[in-house]
C-alpha cells in the first residue's frame, strides 16, 4: 500500500460532495494529478490503492488528467485490467466507440434516465462502470450518483412491510423490445441488439442463459426476467444494498411498446404501491450528489455500491462508458 504522500493523485474536494459515516466518508472521492502525473502508469503502479479507496468510497471522480478521446479513455480502462462484459440484456440503446468504449444512453437529450444499477435486471451485471466526458454539456446533463445501502436503510424505516415483501417475493421485469433500435426511447434497445443477434433461435438461447422467458409477437418480443432480487447482499462491505431498477422500470420504462407501471411488479405478479416507489424517487434525488461533468473527467463506479442516473440536458454531451466484469 503505498504511503499517501508517494502517490501521484492529490484529493479534491468541490461543493457537491457528501460526507457518509459520521463525517469520515467523502462521496464520491476526487484524484487531481500532481505534476505532469502519466495517468495510465500511475493507475497500474497504485491499482492497489486505488481499490481499497473505491471500496471504502464507492465511486472515484479523476479530474484534470489529460484524458481527451475515446482511445485515450480507452487506454485508462484497460489500465485497470478488469474484465470486460458484453452488454447483453441491456436495455439502452448504445453503439461501441473504441475497444471496449461505448456510448451512454442515447437517448433524446431532453429525457431524464432514472436511478438504476446498471444491468440489476439480468443475473450477470458489471461489477464496475467507467464514464468519460468527452463533451462537456451546454447545461445539466450530470450523471448523479447515490450510495445503494443508504437508500436500503431509508427505505427500510419507512417503507418496512414494503422492504419485507420485496426481499420474499423479489421483482419480475417486463419489457417488450422492437426488432430494431429505437433512438428515441431510454429503453430502444431492439431485440437484436439486446441478444447481438438477429437469428430469433439464437436469441432463445442467450435468453435462456439470462434466465428470460421470451414471447415473440407480431412487432417484436416480449421478454420476462425474473422474479430476481430487488435486495441483495454486498460481501465485500458485509451489507444490503438497494440493488434493482424498479424505479426505473416504474417511472421511465415507457415508449410505445411499453407501459411502465406494467414494467415491474413483485414475483408473485402482483403490483408495486405507488407511494413507496415514488418515495423512493424522492429518496434517491435527496441523497444524490451530482456533479457538472468537465471535459475529460472520468468516472469509477462500483456498481454493487451505486446507483446512477442522468439528467436532461442541453447538447452538446457526449459521454462515454465502459462495462466490467
Amino acid at each position: 500500500m503505498a504511503e499517501t504522500s508517494s502517490l501521484p493523485f492529490s484529493e479534491t474536494q468541490i461543493p457537491q460532495q457528501k460526507l457518509f459515516n459520521n463525517n469520515s466518508l467523502q462521496f464520491p472521492l476526487i484524484l487531481s494529478p500532481i505534476n505532469h502525473t502519466n495517468f495510465t502508469d500511475a493507475i497500474k503502479s497504485q491499482k492497489q490503492w486505488l481499490m481499497s479507496r473505491l471500496n471504502s468510497n464507492c465511486a472515484i471522480l479523476f479530474r484534470g488528467f489529460p484524458v481527451n478521446s475515446a482511445s485515450e479513455f480507452n487506454d485508462v480502462v484497460e489500465a485497470f485490467g478488469f474484465e470486460e462484459l458484453p452488454y447483453v440484456g441491456g436495455a439502452a440503446p448504445r453503439s461501441n466507440v473504441v475497444g471496449r468504449v461505448f456510448t451512454a444512453n442515447e437517448s433524446p437529450p431532453h429525457q431524464k434516465i432514472p436511478f438504476h444499477h446498471e444491468m440489476a435486471q439480468v443475473p450477470e451485471f458489471p461489477s464496475k462502470l467507467f464514464f468519460f466526458c468527452e463533451v462537456e454539456p451546454k447545461s445539466g446533463g450530470e450523471t448523479p450518483i447515490v450510495l445503494s445501502h443508504v437508500i436500503y436503510q431509508r427505505m427500510n424505516e419507512r417503507h418496512p412491510e414494503f422492504v419485507q415483501k420485496l426481499e420474499e417475493y423479489s421483482l419480475i421485469y417486463t419489457r417488450v423490445l422492437g426488432e430494431g433500435d429505437n433512438p428515441e426511447s431510454p429503453i430502444g434497445r431492439g431485440w437484436k441488439s439486446t441478444f447481438l443477434t438477429d437469428d430469433k433461435s439464437v436469441a432463445e438461447l442467450r435468453a435462456a442463459k439470462l434466465g428470460m422467458k421470451l414471447e415473440w409477437l407480431e412487432n417484436g418480443v416480449k421478454t420476462v426476467m425474473g422474479p430476481i432480487p430487488g435486495v441483495k447482499f454486498d460481501e465485500s462491505r458485509q451489507r444490503k444494498v438497494w440493488f434493482n431498477s424498479m424505479v426505473a422500470a416504474y417511472t421511465g420504462w415507457e415508449d410505445e411498446l411499453n407501459d411502465p407501471v406494467k414494467a415491474v411488479t413483485f414475483g408473485d405478479g402482483s403490483p408495486l404501491p405507488a407511494d413507496a416507489v415514488y418515495d423512493c424517487l424522492r429518496i434517491l434525488e435527496e441523497e444524490s450528489v451530482a456533479i457538472p461533468w468537465k471535459k475529460g473527467d472520468v468516472l469509477l463506479i462500483d456498481n454493487w455500491a451505486v446507483l446512477h442516473s442522468r439528467r436532461s440536458f442541453d447538447p452538446p454531451r457526449r459521454v462515454l462508458a465502459s462495462l466490467c466484469k
